[in-house]
């Protein structure tokens, strides 16, 4: 009878650890989809709904900077009126040992095209965008 509760447990304890691992998994995919849809259309705004509060840019071989969300939306509506998208489309993607997302992929604009590297913190169970990387091919 001692091993059966303990057995029931373990299982009750594996259960809410799945449970709650899904949970995160759902987060993720969700944070990520939001992110492609708004990279697709070039939509600036929906994209800096995704943004944390300071975002770290880098485009067209410039040094990083950082912006305060608001100021990276206009960054990256002017960015998305000079590379109008043709596609965005995720090549890899994973979680580091920090647990932190990336998600590496390619846009394609009208006549160039770039490799794009995109990191996400999870801030109050929300992850958003703390860094993208935009490399001319």
């Amino acid at each position: 009878m001692k091993n059966f509760k303990h057995i029931a447990v373990a299982f009750s304890l594996l259960m809410v650890a799945a449970f709650f691992s899904a949970g995160q998994v759902m987060a993720q995919s969700d944070a990520m989809s939001s992110v492609k849809s708004a990279m697709k259309t070039g939509s600036a705004k929906e994209l800096s709904k995704s943004f944390s509060s300071m975002v770290e840019l880098t485009l067209d071989g410039n040094e990083a900077t950082s912006y305060s969300n608001t100021q990276a939306e206009f960054v990256m509506k002017n960015f998305f009126a000079k590379n109008a998208p043709v596609d965005f489309s995720v090549n890899h993607n994973g979680t580091s040992d920090k647990g932190q997302l990336y998600a590496i992929g390619t846009y394609a604009a009208k006549g160039d095209s770039y490799t794009v590297l995109i990191r996400m913190k999870s801030a109050n169970g929300k992850y958003l965008i703390h860094s993208m990387n935009f490399i001319k091919d």
